[in-house]
């Protein structure tokens, strides 16, 4: 290489470098570098964005320390979040219509992915309950009451006929303890995602009713796509933190990003093996399966909305109550994302 050359290239990088130097001096900074989320069982393929991008180190690239606080389900990060002990929850967009009907302003700022949710019946008790109907007076394990599996289990009862005090249910979170509470026997069925699902299907321990992880099968449940795992704030925090919010949201962008390019082997490698639940081939199997129902864009749609409130029409509260889609969902941070 010539000396003029070597010029060039060194004062194009100069350039760069003064260019990043003067673009990092004038960013905002986050209103709060600590965040604390809440989430209702980490292992599930549910959230899966937010292992990745906790162990990428999407959130560190925002400038974030991110403290995860699991808790046994969906409904305890919600009752965390109201409390004031987590500023963030990664849980179910229902929940945004649920707490609009009891007048708290809860709203989504990113779309992680689509149901793909599963009911399912023990093979003991397969030749008795055929059908949703014959769950009437059966025990139904789901990660926790009020969770996002078990408004799943709630709508499909709906369609049957049946009341959610017609069955009994039963928190089996969302790992290795729902696999063995089906395996005792302490439930009849049970409403899950993946891997558990996947692992009982192997090892053929389930009889499936209902599967939501297909496009088929979300189009017979649903009559059509329903946002599933969503981000959610209180409204007052995502007023007083805004560019914290951005940069959240800029982190799962990146997550998301990651898992739609990496493929299921790379996914599985990026996870701890402890979520593998002692099969790390199946594990693969259930990431590739998976791997549709993630948001592309972030964007949680109008449609994906409206599709979610038909849903929930099964909850009295929610059926009685002015639902203001509009303040369910901050578009804006995605709408920024890069």
């Amino acid at each position: 290489m010539t000396k003029r050359p070597r010029r060039i290239v060194a004062t194009a990088i100069s350039l760069s470098l003064s260019f990043s130097a003067l673009t990092a001096a004038f960013a905002k900074e986050p209103e709060k570098t600590q965040v604390t989320l809440g989430v209702g069982g980490k292992a599930l393929l549910y959230y899966l964005p937010l292992t990745i991008a906790e162990k990428r180190g999407f959130f560190k690239e925002q400038g974030l320390d991110v403290t995860i606080d699991d808790f046994s389900g969906g409904s305890q990060a919600l009752q965390a979040l109201i409390g004031g002990s987590v500023d963030v929850v990664t849980g179910g967009y229902e929940h945004t219509l649920n707490m609009q009907a009891k007048g708290q302003d809860i709203r989504a700022v990113v779309e992680l992915g689509q149901n793909a949710t599963v009911l399912a019946v023990r093979k003991g008790r397969a030749s008795e309950i055929r059908s949703l109907a014959d769950l009437k007076g059966k025990k139904i394990g789901v990660t926790a009451p009020g969770s996002s599996t078990y408004f799943f289990a709630v709508y499909l009862l709906s369609k049957a006929g049946l009341k959610p005090s017609d069955v009994s249910f039963i928190g089996v979170g969302g790992g290795a303890g729902a696999v063995a509470a089906l395996q005792k026997g302490e439930i009849d069925a049970i409403s899950n995602v993946d891997p558990v699902i996947s692992r009982l299907e192997a090892e053929g321990q389930v009889s499936l009713l209902a599967d939501s992880r297909t496009e088929k099968g979300t189009d017979d449940i649903f009559g059509g796509p329903v946002p599933a795992a969503v981000l959610y704030a209180r409204k007052d925090f995502i007023d007083a933190n805004p560019e914290t919010v951005q940069r959240l949201v800029n982190a799962f962008v990146g997550a998301l990003h990651w898992i739609n390019a990496a493929g299921p082997e790379k996914v599985t490698e990026a996870v701890p093996k402890a979520m593998w639940l002692g099969d790390k081939d199946l594990y693969i199997r259930s990431v590739a399966a998976s791997l549709p129902t993630y948001s592309r864009t972030g964007v949680i749609s109008e449609s994906g909305m409206e599709a979610s409130l038909r849903v929930m029409q099964f909850d009295p509260a929610i059926a009685g109550a002015k639902i203001d889609l509009a303040k369910t969902v901050d578009n804006r941070f995605i709408r920024n994302s890069p």
